[in-house]
């Protein structure tokens, strides 16, 4: 597909802009990746179904991608600001296990969630302390617009032009401002390399000219993206957290180390949140929602998927069990309206989807807008002027797009146990099969009877239907 232009709105120039790939040969794209000193919530799991799309949206109009995740395993403080401990010291402290364990751990768990949502694996992981030596030597480049007080290296903001234009605050009191620390000239300076404290011992913890120590989180971003991307390079994605401090001091960085106003990449796209009203979207709380949780309560991960996708990427999105639950239902109802399509299936491409097929186009080029994509997949399906073969061929394009695994998603896969459930599927296929011999022998007592057991355990009995039973989820 390559009829309809892409445009994206770009966060650094707050507007809609044609997409002119720096090399039409490779779109290069990096996206700011996870803390790994916990589970990551499923708020943060929207930045990365945001960044897949993007993915999908280019490689479906023909552009050949290498997209670059990084993995920081040092350097993110409990602030994202620039004050307190460092998370996965932190972390490695309270569960007695060293950072190299916590980082593991919590690294399979994040590249398990990101299998789990159907997410395209970037090119490459690039992990934060494989770099050390890369970011020593990026700080000594960037030296002479830097200043070292007690706790470490810290940058002159004042040094490069427009900081902090990318959050549109350049005020002390602006968004951009960083909690305070001790020395610091600017109060939106920000540490390029940390010294151990005093007569402490850290787990990560590396020799440098400034000390023994360990580098600011923002630095790693800026290293990892030139090393694997070169500068500049297409896109970088990230969520709206981090429109106002790490993005910004990462393009701070990267126009000292160039000397030029190159901010390191072309376009910066930044998804809104996901907002819980509950609270519980925190991490710092200790109970948050993760997306083991919606597996735990019977919701397939894919009805999250499809939950964004009905928002535009930078639009907020309140997440609420029955808005879950209502995405859930237009995933099944696409795969049973899709089996409705097989089942008929003579393989005859009889009239034009292509009407269709410049709808998806239309609507993801215009800056992703996957709700309307989502409506033109629901038109399509709809159609009877079109052949089953020919819907089910134009499924295949919606599909590498919104990717919901449609060509292959059945609904007994969407059926997952709830963790609460008493019965497991064979105990109700047994009493399933005892229902069906009470029908026959008209024994209709015992049929409702049964029928009131599996209801009780949260099972609906589905007369009539191919699936025969399904999980009442409760919401």
């Amino acid at each position: 597909m390559t009829g309809t232009p892409l445009t994206f709105y770009n966060s650094l120039t707050r507007a809609t802009e044609p997409f002119v790939p720096i090399d039409l040969a490779l779109v290069r794209i990096y996206t700011c990746g996870p803390t790994v000193y916990n589970y990551q919530h499923i708020g943060n799991m929207r930045a990365f179904l945001f960044a897949d799309t993007l993915g999908r949206v280019l490689r479906w109009k023909g552009y050949p991608t290498k997209h670059i995740i990084n993995i920081t395993d040092v350097g993110h403080l409990t602030s994202d600001a620039d004050a307190g401990d460092d998370k996965m010291e932190k972390a490695a402290a309270a569960q007695a296990k060293s950072i190299w364990e916590i980082a593991a751990h919590y690294t399979a768990a994040f590249k398990d969630d990101v299998a789990r949502l159907n997410i395209d694996p970037p090119a490459e992981w690039t992990v934060a302390t494989d770099h050390i030596p890369q970011m020593i030597a990026f700080a000594q480049a960037i030296e002479k617009d830097c200043y070292l007080i007690e706790g470490g290296l810290y940058f002159d903001t004042t040094r490069v032009p427009d900081y902090g234009s990318l959050a549109r605050a350049v005020s002390d009191a602006g968004e951009s401002r960083i909690d305070p620390v001790s020395g610091k000239r600017h109060p939106q300076d920000f540490a390029i390399w940390r010294r151990s404290p005093p007569g402490e011992q850290r787990q990560m913890e590396w020799d440098s000219p400034w000390g023994k120590g360990a580098p600011g989180w923002h630095l790693e971003c800026s290293v990892m993206s030139r090393q694997h991307l070169g500068h500049p390079f297409d896109i970088h994605t990230g969520g709206i957290d981090h429109r106002e401090i790490h993005h910004p001091n990462e393009i701070a960085q990267n126009q000292a180390f160039c000397g030029c106003d190159d901010t390191g990449a072309r376009i910066w796209m930044h998804n809104n949140f996901l907002v819980d009203r509950g609270s519980k979207m925190s991490k710092s709380t200790g109970e948050f929602l993760r997306l083991q949780t919606l597996v735990d309560a019977g919701f397939h991960p894919l009805a999250y998927r499809m939950m964004c996708l009905q928002a535009h990427y930078r639009s907020e999105l309140e997440f609420t069990w029955e808005n879950l639950a209502a995405a859930f239902t237009r995933l099944k109802r696409l795969v049973i309206a899709r089996d409705a399509l097989r089942s008929r299936d003579d393989y005859l491409l009889k009239g034009d989807a292509e009407p269709y097929l410049a709808q998806l186009e239309a609507a993801v080029g215009d800056d992703l807008a996957t709700p309307r994509a989502l409506t033109v997949l629901d038109d399509l399906l709809a159609d009877k002027r079109l052949s089953p073969a020919t819907r089910l061929r134009a499924l295949g394009d919606f599909d590498a797009v919104l990717g919901l695994k449609l060509e292959t998603l059945n609904r007994a896969g969407l059926r997952l146990r709830p963790a609460t459930a008493t019965l497991d599927e064979d105990e109700i296929e047994a009493h399933l099969a005892a229902r069906r011999d009470a029908r026959v022998a008209k024994d209709f007592a015992a049929s409702d009877a049964i029928r009131d057991t599996l209801a009780a355990a949260g099972v609906e009995v589905m007369d009539g239907d191919s699936l025969s039973w399904d999980w009442k989820l409760t919401v």
